[in-house]
Order: structure tokens, then C-alpha cells, then sequence
């Protein structure tokens, strides 16, 4: 099975650098549109046969591009959100931020148990992504499935799942809004980590559409994070 996700196109909470993960969430800003529109060219040589995105709003708007361009109707899955900030939604100083994506390096290092504050564990999370995954691959009838998420969801899940990435490697340091991770695998039910391969890891927006604006504190804050104290996941 091919796998593509993309992160959603940018928002007023990704300038203003805050954990916002609860539904329904922000929207996208005027750039964030643009990027979204971008992500059907940056796929157009991607034989897409199946759309799923999270019920956050942000991604919602940010496939209607492509699913307008290959008339297909996305799948709105509550398993795809963004990893729950608990007790830190809609903050954004250092230390809650520290604490947010101390608990994803956790977990990447192989304790599932951790709990994030006020919300969810590492199992909770893997597998609410899994089972959407093992959904999907029935609906991709040979073809790759796209899936439009979040940024700590996308490091997580990508990082755990697959066997070839390595977070000392600068070119997994960047998750930007719209970046781009493709994978091949086959989803299982399993409990372990792995099964999956890292195709691509675009880290930069779907047209090369930046500004100097932030795009929110799972960029390029959370490689620095989770790369200190663990070498590979």
C-alpha cells in the first residue's frame, strides 16, 4: 500500500505558535489557502484513489483542492486528528510546549505508556491512525491513498511506524504546513513498531509557498525535541 500524508495548510494558531488540537479548530489563513490549492499540483502524478481527512476544519479545507481536482469525496475520520494537548491547549510558552512534544519524544523512544496532560497515551493515539490505515488500504484498489493530518500526528505515527527514519538525518527536521511524507507498507494489527518505509519525506510547503510567518510549534520546534535524547524511531 501507498501512503501519502499531508499536513494541512497553515492557520492564525500556527503564527501565533499555540498547541491548538481540540475540534474544531482553526481555520486556514490566506497563505494556508493557497498551499492547500498548491497540494494538488505537487501531486499530480500521484494516482490518488482514496481522500481521508481529520474532522479538524483545517483539514477539511486544505484537501478540497484535490479531492475538487479528482472528484473525490474525502473521508472524514476522527482518528486522524492532531495528538490531544490535554491540560496545554492553546498555549504556546516554552515549557508546555516542551511538555507536548516531550511526551510524543517519549513515546517515539518506545514508551507508549506516557500520558499526555489531561488527554490521551501513545497506544490511544497509535491506534485510533492505525485503524484508519487498515481502513484505507482496502479503498486503495492498487493505487495510494492521501490522508491530510497534523503535524505531531504525522511525526509520530511516521516515526513509529516506519523502519527507515532517522531523526539525526537534518532532512526529517522539517514538517512544514502542506509538507509531504509518502510511505509503503502493509498495515497490520500488531502492537509493534515498524512495517512501514519512508518513500519521501518532503518537509517543505506544497509549492514552495512560505512567508515569514510561523507554521505552528510541530515544525521545526519539535525536530530539535524530539532529536535530543533519541537517536532513531
Amino acid at each position: 500500500m501507498r501512503l501519502i500524508l499531508i499536513r494541512h495548510g497553515q492557520t492564525p494558531n500556527n503564527i501565533l505558535n499555540l498547541l491548538d488540537t481540540a475540534v474544531p479548530g482553526a481555520a486556514l489563513t490566506p497563505l494556508g489557502h493557497r498551499q492547500a490549492a498548491a497540494v494538488a499540483g505537487d501531486l499530480r502524478d500521484e494516482e490518488i484513489n482514496a481522500l481521508y481527512v481529520s474532522n479538524l476544519t483545517r483539514t477539511a479545507l486544505t484537501a478540497a483542492p484535490l479531492a475538487a481536482q479528482r472528484q473525490l469525496a474525502p473521508r472524514v475520520r476522527e482518528g486522524l486528528r492532531e495528538i490531544s494537548a490535554g491540560d496545554l491547549e492553546l498555549r504556546g510558552d516554552r515549557d508546555s510546549l516542551k511538555a507536548y512534544l516531550g511526551t510524543v519524544r517519549s513515546w517515539l523512544s518506545g514508551d507508549l505508556a506516557v500520558r499526555m496532560p489531561g488527554a490521551d497515551t501513545g497506544h490511544d493515539v497509535l491506534a485510533r491512525f492505525d485503524a484508519v490505515v487498515r481502513e484505507a488500504a482496502e479503498a486503495a484498489d492498487g493505487g495510494a491513498v492521501a490522508m491530510v493530518s497534523h503535524g505531531a500526528m504525522i511525526r509520530f505515527w511516521a516515526g513509529y511506524r516506519a523502519t527507515n527514519l532517522d531523526w539525526t538525518d537534518v532532512k526529517y527536521h522539517e514538517l512544514s504546513n502542506t509538507g509531504i511524507v509518502s510511505l509503503e507498507g502493509t498495515p497490520g494489527k500488531v502492537s509493534g513498531r515498524g512495517g512501514w518505509k519512508i518513500t519521501q519525506w518532503r518537509g517543505t510547503p506544497a509549492g514552495g509557498l512560505t512567508g515569514t510567518d510561523f507554521d505552528g510549534p510541530t515544525a521545526d520546534l519539535a525536530a530539535s525535541e524530539i532529536v535530543t535524547g533519541h537517536d532513531q524511531g
